[in-house]
C-alpha cells in the first residue's frame, strides 16, 4: 500500500526525506501547521514511508462518516471543552503500547499563534520517547523529518531548540506561521 501512497506524492510533485531510523516510539511534531491540506499532505509522506502514525484532532471532526474515517487512520478526538489530562491519557498509550508514534501540530491551529502549545513536549517528556521533527515544505514540495530530538526537562532551552530547526521550512501561508523563538 506505501507505495500507492508514493505514487500520489509523486504525481502531485511531491518527495519525501526520512533520514533516521524510526524509533519504537516518538512523539511527531509536524510544523509548521497553516492549512487542512497539511493533514493530506503529511498523512500521505507518514503512509507512503510504511509509518502507522495516531494523531491528535478536534472532536468536532468526529462526526458520521468522518468519525469512523479519522479513527480507522489514527485519529484520537480532543474535547477542548472539557478539561482533561490529555497529556496522561497519551502517556498511557504510550506505555501500554510496544509500539505507538503520535503525530501533533504544536501550533494547534490553522491560524497564526504567537506561542507553540507544549503538549507534544511535555507527553514526550513524561512517556520518556522522542520527538521527531516532521516538517511540510510547500516552497520544496517536500515532507519528512529534520532531526530526532530528546527532550531534557530544560522547557525554554528545548523549545528553542526544537524551533530553530524550522527556521528554513516554507509553510503552505508563511504569514500564519510564527515560530517565535524565546531565550
Amino acid at each position: 500500500m506505501k507505495h500507492i501512497y508514493r505514487i500520489l506524492l509523486k504525481i502531485c510533485g511531491w518527495k519525501i526525506n526520512i533520514p533516521f531510523r524510526e524509533p519504537s516510539k516518538s512523539v511527531i511534531c509536524l510544523a509548521p501547521h497553516t492549512s487542512n491540506m497539511d493533514f493530506v499532505i503529511g498523512q500521505l509522506g507518514l503512509r507512503a514511508s510504511g509509518r502507522k502514525t495516531s494523531f491528535l484532532m478536534k472532536k468536532f471532526w468526529f462526526f458520521f462518516p468522518l468519525k469512523y474515517i479519522f479513527t480507522a487512520i489514527g485519529g484520537i478526538a480532543v474535547d477542548r471543552t472539557k478539561h482533561n489530562s490529555l497529556t496522561d491519557r497519551m502517556v498511557d498509550m504510550f506505555n501500554s503500547n510496544e509500539k505507538f508514534h503520535l503525530a501533533i501540530t504544536p501550533e494547534g491551529s490553522r491560524k497564526a499563534v504567537e506561542e507553540w502549545k507544549t503538549g507534544f513536549y511535555y507527553i514526550a517528556l513524561k512517556a520518556s520517547v522522542p520527538v521527531e521533527l516532521a516538517y511540510i515544505d510547500y516552497k520544496k514540495k517536500t515532507v519528512g523529518i529534520l532531526s530526532v530530538f530528546i527532550p531534557t526537562g530544560n522547557e525554554s532551552a528545548d523549545l528553542a531548540t526544537i524551533k530553530s530547526y524550522y527556521k528554513n521550512v516554507c509553510a503552505r501561508y508563511p504569514e500564519k506561521s510564527k515560530l517565535v523563538i524565546s531565550g
